[in-house]
């Protein structure tokens, strides 16, 4: 825990925001977002949580800001993945198979972002103020722009669904990641009887399905 003293200037105060964000998202390595409280949030920065609250003004808004971080940071890391995986000579079909598999692949070890995700809307969007809540979806449309561009680079012939099929792929995301999550009772039930798992997700595997099929769906409604 560390022990702050008030901060006097705009220097400190932003390094205070960088140690909340950098405390959350330490905690997000081992809790899920319900569990990530803002009073241990506040006992692990070492500040009371009034002053916490000096600096984001909810504890969504504290993990809305890291979602933005964690969203820049995998469209920043997925150009270079997408070119290597896609085989630019290949068919429109197989590319959209490609995507599916590069975009899957590299979220398999981003647990942080597909957990924020799969809160967005149901979660961190409230508890917000409306300034908050502008703010946030400004950079979410800039970093749904990101991925129209680069879909649309790999996937010309999408045309004007390629907007549709991005926006849909972030929604998906966090939706198979909740589902492949099951609860603790759940896991319980699935051990003592093995035919309720019937319908359990892999988020991989579940994933790539869907992304191929809303891909390839994208691609068939762009021709027809």
């Amino acid at each position: 825990m560390t022990t702050f003293q008030r901060a006097r200037s705009e220097e400190q105060r932003e390094i205070r925001r960088r140690v909340i964000l950098d405390t959350a998202a330490a905690m997000l390595e081992e809790a899920t977002v319900s569990e990530v409280s803002l009073n241990e949030l506040s006992r692990r920065v070492g500040l009371a949580k009034s002053n916490v609250l000096r600096y984001f003004e909810s504890r969504e808004a504290v993990l809305l800001e890291l979602l933005d971080q964690a969203w820049k940071q995998w469209t920043a890391y997925l150009p270079d993945r997408l070119a290597e995986g896609i085989d630019a000579e290949a068919s429109a079909e197989e590319r959209a198979e490609q995507f599916a598999a590069v975009v899957t692949g590299s979220l398999a070890e981003r647990r942080m972002l597909c957990d924020l995700l799969s809160a967005q809307a149901g979660v961190l969007e409230h508890n917000v103020s409306p300034g908050v809540a502008a703010r946030y979806k400004r950079s979410a449309i800039a970093n749904v722009d990101d991925l129209v561009a680069l879909t649309r680079l790999h996937l010309p012939e999408l045309k004007e669904r390629a907007p549709e099929l991005a926006a849909s792929a972030i929604m998906v995301i966090g939706a198979v990641w909740t589902h492949a999550r099951p609860s603790r009772a759940m896991l319980v039930a699935y051990e003592a009887d093995p035919s309720l798992a019937a319908l359990r997700m892999d988020f991989a595997d579940s994933l790539q399905q869907v992304l191929a099929t809303l891909t390839a769906g994208a691609l068939a409604r762009a021709g027809s």
